[in-house]
């Protein structure tokens, strides 16, 4: 990346209604902390189309806003595989969804777990979907990907510097 040219990152789950909304919300705040606000375009998808213009999960929304952030903009959309062109970064909240972009990808499309920028993360940790649970595993995801935001953050950093 050279100048002033925006860098993209998406970050995918399953529905796109909790977990990459909610790191979506968390990573753009993160930064503009870090100043980069501006230099970086950040967008989320799922991998599946049944959620596609829905807002996201209520739960997510609430416990946002319980931590000072606003989710309430977000409508979910779908990732398909001409998006790759799109983003100089993809992150995939667990396993399943690299598996489910991998299979999209052109040659070249590089998919990464969003936690994998975590330093106090274990090797292949994901973001476990919060979907089927009650509050604590949004409060959980939104920790989680609080933690890793500073590593997609720094990582940003160095790309576009």
């Amino acid at each position: 990346m050279m100048g002033a040219m925006t860098y993209r990152v998406c970050l995918v789950c399953m529905g796109n209604i909790c977990r990459s909304p909610m790191a979506e919300v968390v990573l753009r705040k993160t930064l503009e902390n870090h100043g980069l606000g501006d230099r970086v375009v950040v967008e989320s998808a799922g991998t599946g189309g049944w959620h596609v213009g829905d807002p996201m999960d209520e739960r997510a929304l609430e416990i946002l806003a319980l931590h000072g952030y606003d989710g309430a903009e977000h409508r979910a959309r779908q990732f398909t595989g001409d998006w790759f062109d799109r983003y100089d970064l993809v992150l995939a909240m667990d396993r399943d969804n690299v598996s489910n972009l991998r299979r999209l990808a052109a040659p070249g499309g590089e998919v990464r777990l969003f936690r994998s920028f975590d330093p106090d993360a274990p090797e292949g940790a994901e973001v476990p979907d919060p979907y089927y649970g009650g509050r604590e595993g949004f409060e959980e995801v939104l920790a989680l990907v609080e933690s890793a935001s500073e590593g997609v953050a720094e990582h940003i950093a160095d790309e576009i510097h």
